[in-house]
């Protein structure tokens, strides 16, 4: 399909992490005195992930990396960078990345540091360590690349039942095993205000149909700079050469849009363009919305627990085949770009635990909902079996005091 990347730098390794609690969104519809099919169709949301008192963006991406170490995919010295991308940061001024590097007990020598831009974030970090990975300033070591979210919006507004929390670590290298990542990718920036979150307010604002707007015509203007960075090798159906496409999943209603806006741009007649669509959404996008449905909208780490998801549950019918990944970040910047699984992905996709991630949480209720989401994260101590190694103790004189069991894995 394309130029190969001489040092074919990727994802090694993947992880993901959810909160305990979630919260059904037929509950939630009850509630509110709204039809539920409104979500359940409308949006194609099922439940929502609900953060405890003792989780918040940083305690989301130590669990999301810390069985990696675990596990063994990565040693702690071969790490020399860490970016974590979130738009629910901790404090305006102490990155996230440093907490998350202390209580991984990642070397010093490791250059740390938190990215913003929205939902785009996670992916900046991604592309921006897979050329450090490529670069000289590497020395031959890895990166690790955290998103993490926690979406909240105010109770009973419409945006309420996109909100959500999730994360995924990617551990970025040469000759990765789980995703080749090529190094030619579109872009598309344009300053918008269609999501935002003033620095005093804790929950987002957002213009839900401008938004929309906003993320499918950054699609089209990512996708054409897309085909001009292959120089000449961007033509051709983009059905036939892609076996699957990943986009940034604010709800998962807005993938089916940005693949019918996608299809449209198809050459051929009408007819064949909305056969071609439906037939390609069934089969290469929908099957990885299953997490976003889940969980809810995780911001900068939608795109990468669909990622894990697909890789879980398809990898070993993806190997040496190619996907593509669209990434939208409101106000604005995207993303459209490439991968490939390389033989034995499979292997490597094995150990994600996805699946058992949806397995273990426990549901609440509305009311319980509704006082946790008002509290925010303040510190805890969490239940025996929780899930996760790492939690938010106390906030105490404006800062935070974490536990952690990362470092002994």
């Amino acid at each position: 399909m394309s130029t190969p990347d001489p040092i074919g730098v990727g994802i090694d390794a993947l992880g993901v992490y959810l909160p305990r609690y979630v919260l059904p969104l037929e509950r939630l519809a009850a509630a509110r005195d709204v039809p539920a099919e409104k979500i359940t169709v409308g949006l194609g949301a099922h439940a929502m992930a609900v953060t405890p008192p003792w989780e918040d963006t940083v305690t989301l991406a130590v669990n999301a990396a810390a069985p990696l170490f675990a596990r063994g995919e990565v040693r702690r010295d071969e790490i020399g960078l860490l970016v974590l991308g979130t738009e629910t940061a901790v404090d305006h001024a102490k990155p996230a990345s440093i907490f998350v590097h202390e209580l991984l007990g990642l070397p010093a020598s490791c250059r740390t540091f938190e990215v913003k831009h929205a939902c785009y974030g996670g992916t900046a970090g991604v592309l921006l360590a897979a050329d450090w990975v490529r670069s000289p300033a590497s020395r031959g070591r890895k990166a690790l690349v955290l998103a993490s979210d926690i979406a909240r919006y105010e109770l009973g507004s419409s945006a309420e039942f996109t909100q959500g929390a999730g994360a995924a670590a990617m551990v970025v290298s040469a000759a990765p095993r789980l995703l080749r990542l090529d190094p030619a990718t579109g872009v598309h920036a344009s300053s918008v205000w269609d999501f935002w979150r003033p620095l005093d307010r804790r929950e987002a604002l957002v213009d839900g149909k401008f938004s929309l707007d906003c993320y499918l015509d950054a699609l089209t203007g990512a996708l054409a700079d897309w085909r001009t960075a292959r120089n000449g090798d961007g033509a051709g159906p983009l059905l036939e050469r892609f076996a699957a496409f990943l986009y940034h999943t604010p709800f998962p209603k807005m993938a089916h849009k940005a693949h019918a806006r996608l299809v449209a741009g198809e050459d051929g007649d009408a007819d064949a363009r909305a056969h071609a669509f439906e037939r390609s959404y069934a089969e290469r996008v929908d099957p990885w919305l299953a997490l976003a449905r889940q969980s809810g909208n995780t911001y900068t780490a939608s795109l990468w627990l669909a990622l894990a998801w697909m890789a879980e549950q398809h990898a070993s019918a993806l190997e040496e085949r190619d996907v593509a990944l669209f990434s939208y970040g409101s106000g604005s910047c995207a993303e459209f770009f490439t991968g490939r699984f390389p033989t034995g992905s499979a292997a490597a996709a094995g150990a994600i635990g996805a699946r058992a991630l949806l397995a273990g949480r426990r549901e609440v209720d509305v009311a319980e909902y509704e006082a946790l989401l008002r509290d925010g994260p303040r510190g805890g101590t969490p239940p025996a079996g929780y899930g996760g190694v790492c939690h938010l103790a106390e906030v105490r004189d404006h800062k935070r005091v974490y536990r952690s069991e990362a470092w002994a894995a």
